[in-house]
């Protein structure tokens, strides 16, 4: 299958051939990254520092890669930080007031219990999956009340058109109250906005020092790369996607949970219970 060059005279875009052709985007791009075996060890240090611990920040990680026996500065591993899609979780100062970057919603969850029932909240996050040559971005849409995933896709960039895509897979099954995010630019991309106000989503978005917000999505990723990703170490997009594939039927399907006494995601999210029903 041969895809049409992409420029002025194009008749139409990569993104619109894949999606006409029912290609993934990340499949036809990838190959092995131009990246020295040292630089992946990094990356992939870092990726299990921050999932274990979260609110490591560049300085920390640095102090510890060092002591590791690694040559590395506190500013690379910021840059890796950024490259990776990762930032330290923890309060900052000037919580209370409101960004005003274009595209960013407010915070609509101060005030109320989140996860009541099924489909009240969803979080969505990504995070970083190391191959054995190279790396890819995950993302997710988990909905608070069940810890169910409702959808999830994988990409070798960070634009927004695999957020987009696994963003409307998770409104084919449903159509949650409010989607909450934090403020990272495939968040506030205009095509992943217009996709929940046309479904009448209310959006919202995690204010600076919100470093709870997305618990059970970061409660989530160590799960994932503990019982999965490091244990499989996948070789390419393809073995990636299909291991992951697995992981996360047989997490909704046949993993209990001990704060859903007992119930697996899947029982939790189509069964009729509210989480009042958890905490007796």
């Amino acid at each position: 299958m041969r895809m049409l060059e992409y420029g002025a005279e194009a008749p139409f875009s990569i993104r619109v051939q894949c999606e006409l052709l029912s290609l993934n985007r990340s499949s036809l791009y990838y190959h092995p990254a131009a990246i020295s075996k040292e630089k992946l060890a990094i990356l992939n240090r870092i990726d299990e520092i921050y999932t274990e611990d979260p609110s490591a920040g560049g300085w920390r990680i640095s102090t510890i890669l060092r002591r590791e026996g690694h040559k590395v500065s506190e500013a690379t591993v910021r840059r890796y930080m950024r490259i990776m899609g990762i930032c330290a979780i923890y309060p900052k100062p000037n919580l209370s007031r409101r960004n005003q970057k274009e595209g960013v919603y407010p915070y609509l969850l101060r005030n109320i219990r989140p996860g009541l029932y099924r489909d009240h909240v969803w979080g969505t996050d990504i995070t970083y999956i190391r191959l054995k040559q190279g790396f890819m971005y995950l993302v997710v849409f988990m909905d608070w009340f069940s810890r169910y995933v409702v959808s999830w896709e994988l990409s070798d960039t960070l634009d927004a058109d695999f957020v987009v895509k696994a963003l409307e897979r998770a409104l084919a099954t449903a159509t949650p109250e409010i989607v909450n995010s934090d403020q990272g630019s495939q968040f506030t991309s205009q095509r992943y906005l217009d996709v929940l106000q046309s479904s009448g989503v209310r959006i919202s978005m995690d204010g600076r020092g919100r470093c709870m917000d997305n618990i059970f999505t970061e409660r989530l990723w160590r799960t994932v790369k503990y019982e999965d990703v490091y244990l499989m170490d996948y070789e390419s997009p393809r073995q990636a996607r299909m291991g992951l594939g697995r992981y996360f039927t047989r997490y909704n399907n046949f993993r209990p949970h001990m704060s859903l006494k007992g119930l697996t995601p899947h029982d939790a999210y189509f069964g009729n219970y509210t989480c009042f029903d958890f905490d007796k």
